[in-house]
């Protein structure tokens, strides 16, 4: 199982926020860059980025943020927030972005990320926000009437990297992640799955290793010292060996 450190980006500052509400901000850093340093230092091989200006304009915002923390980390990173067009796509990829994470766009028009993944093999990512089993949009502003099983289903049979499953009610609330909802995810479709949300001690890292599931992305979690990031990246590499991604 591959260990996603998560930089979440506000206003050009790494910030966490609690189950998406941008009125609970905890600011970690004012500079994104070196804690994408910290981590690739700390042995994660992937980076999770996410542009929340991004994610609540619709369109990506934190260029320079986003640009100096993929260098600053020297690892492949991926991207999620506002990404909802093809110029959006070149955009974040023309930044040094290895993954594009589509979520909103998704649930608006599942066909069109089918195309985009057929353009780019291997580059596209799901992002399946779920609110109480439903696909949440718009930032997480927003929630639909789609299942977060069904979406993924419609658009398993295209050449996407992964699908990152976030339960929105678990992240940032320091309060272990919905197995049973990564469970059903992951029986419900054939794409790697990749774990956010609520993710707070080894023993989750642990369990979620052990279900064998692609990656994991944890974010508070380490900022309060919770998880150790070098203990996390052995014991998922312990699962990590077929992973092709």
């Amino acid at each position: 199982m591959i260990i996603y450190p998560a930089i979440d980006i506000l206003g050009g500052q790494c910030v966490r926020l609690r189950q998406g509400d941008y009125a609970q901000e905890t600011v970690f850093s004012n500079d994104p860059s070196s804690i994408a340093k910290k981590w690739a230092d700390c042995g994660a091989d992937r980076v999770h980025l996410v542009d929340l200006d991004g994610a609540k304009a619709g369109k990506p915002i934190n260029a320079d943020a986003i640009r100096k923390a993929v260098r600053a980390a020297g690892v492949p990173c991926q991207l999620g927030g506002g990404i909802r067009t093809e110029a959006d796509l070149e955009t974040v990829f023309g930044w040094g972005v290895r993954w594009a994470v589509l979520g909103t766009r998704a649930l608006q028009d599942p066909d069109w990320v089918c195309r985009m993944a057929d353009r780019y093999p291997d580059r596209i990512v799901l992002g399946v926000d779920a609110r109480n089993g439903y696909v949440a949009t718009e930032g997480w502003l927003e929630t639909s009437g789609t299942k977060a099983t069904e979406l993924a289903k419609q658009v398993e049979s295209s050449p996407l990297a992964a699908v990152v499953y976030t339960d929105i009610a678990k992240d940032g609330m320091m309060s272990g992640p919905n197995f049973d909802g990564l469970a059903e995810m992951q029986a419900a479709m054939k794409l790697p799955v990749i774990a956010s949300g609520g993710v707070t001690n080894m023993a989750d890292v642990t369990r979620l290793s052990a279900m064998a599931l692609f990656g994991c992305i944890i974010g508070r979690a380490l900022y309060e010292n919770t998880i150790d990031l070098r203990e996390a990246v052995r014991v998922g590499s312990q699962h990590s060996k077929d992973a092709t991604m």
